[in-house]
Protein backbone atom coordinates (compact mmCIF):
# COMPACT_ATOMS: atom_id res chain seq x y z
CA UNK A 1 0.00 0.00 0.00
CA UNK A 2 2.74 2.42 0.77
CA UNK A 3 4.18 1.75 -2.51
CA UNK A 4 1.47 2.56 -4.38
CA UNK A 5 0.48 5.26 -2.41
CA UNK A 6 4.26 6.69 -2.94
CA UNK A 7 3.86 6.24 -6.87
CA UNK A 8 0.40 7.91 -7.01
CA UNK A 9 -1.02 4.95 -8.36
CA UNK A 10 -3.77 2.47 -6.54
CA UNK A 11 -4.47 -1.21 -6.45
CA UNK A 12 -7.08 -0.29 -9.01
CA UNK A 13 -4.56 0.80 -11.70
CA UNK A 14 -2.85 -2.06 -11.51
CA UNK A 15 -3.41 -4.80 -14.37
CA UNK A 16 -1.61 -7.95 -13.37
CA UNK A 17 -0.62 -8.81 -9.73
CA UNK A 18 1.65 -11.48 -8.71
CA UNK A 19 1.67 -12.67 -4.61
CA UNK A 20 4.29 -15.00 -3.76
CA UNK A 21 1.58 -17.14 -1.73
CA UNK A 22 4.52 -19.96 -0.30
CA UNK A 23 1.97 -20.72 1.83
CA UNK A 24 -1.80 -20.93 1.13
CA UNK A 25 -3.25 -19.29 3.89
CA UNK A 26 -1.37 -16.47 3.38
CA UNK A 27 -2.84 -15.42 -0.07
CA UNK A 28 -6.78 -14.37 1.15
CA UNK A 29 -5.48 -12.05 4.44
CA UNK A 30 -3.23 -10.31 1.33
CA UNK A 31 -5.77 -10.41 -1.24
CA UNK A 32 -8.22 -9.06 1.33
CA UNK A 33 -6.36 -6.46 2.70
CA UNK A 34 -5.39 -5.01 -0.93
CA UNK A 35 -9.07 -5.38 -1.96
CA UNK A 36 -8.48 -7.78 -4.44
CA UNK A 37 -11.25 -10.20 -3.93
CA UNK A 38 -13.50 -9.41 -6.68
CA UNK A 39 -11.02 -9.27 -9.26
CA UNK A 40 -8.92 -12.73 -8.11
CA UNK A 41 -9.85 -14.63 -11.46
CA UNK A 42 -8.47 -11.26 -13.54
CA UNK A 43 -5.57 -9.95 -12.25
CA UNK A 44 -4.38 -12.27 -9.29
CA UNK A 45 -1.66 -15.26 -10.10
CA UNK A 46 -3.17 -15.83 -13.56
CA UNK A 47 -0.51 -18.63 -14.25
CA UNK A 48 -0.91 -20.17 -10.61
CA UNK A 49 1.03 -18.84 -7.47
CA UNK A 50 4.23 -20.44 -5.92
CA UNK A 51 2.36 -23.25 -4.71
CA UNK A 52 1.56 -24.52 -8.26
CA UNK A 53 4.53 -22.90 -10.13
CA UNK A 54 7.04 -23.87 -7.02
CA UNK A 55 9.69 -20.80 -5.83
CA UNK A 56 12.81 -22.12 -5.56
CA UNK A 57 15.28 -21.43 -2.81
CA UNK A 58 16.25 -18.13 -3.10
CA UNK A 59 14.65 -17.58 -6.43
CA UNK A 60 10.94 -16.18 -5.07
CA UNK A 61 11.17 -12.56 -6.59
CA UNK A 62 12.66 -13.44 -9.54
CA UNK A 63 10.16 -16.06 -10.03
CA UNK A 64 7.21 -13.59 -9.57
CA UNK A 65 9.12 -10.22 -11.66
CA UNK A 66 9.34 -12.27 -14.59
CA UNK A 67 5.85 -13.75 -14.73
CA UNK A 68 4.37 -10.59 -13.96
CA UNK A 69 6.09 -9.41 -16.70
CA UNK A 70 5.20 -11.95 -19.04
CA UNK A 71 1.93 -11.51 -18.13
CA UNK A 72 1.65 -7.92 -18.23
CA UNK A 73 3.26 -8.35 -22.05
CA UNK A 74 0.48 -11.12 -22.62
CA UNK A 75 -2.69 -8.65 -21.06
CA UNK A 76 -0.86 -5.48 -22.55
CA UNK A 77 -1.25 -3.98 -19.13
CA UNK A 78 0.74 -1.05 -18.23
CA UNK A 79 0.50 -1.38 -14.74
CA UNK A 80 1.27 -4.73 -12.50
CA UNK A 81 2.12 -5.62 -8.38
CA UNK A 82 4.51 -8.42 -7.48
Amino acid sequence: KKALKRAGLSIEDMGVVELNEAFAAQSLPCAKDLGLLDVMDEKVNLNGGAIALGHPLGCSGSRISTTLINLMEAKDAKYGLA
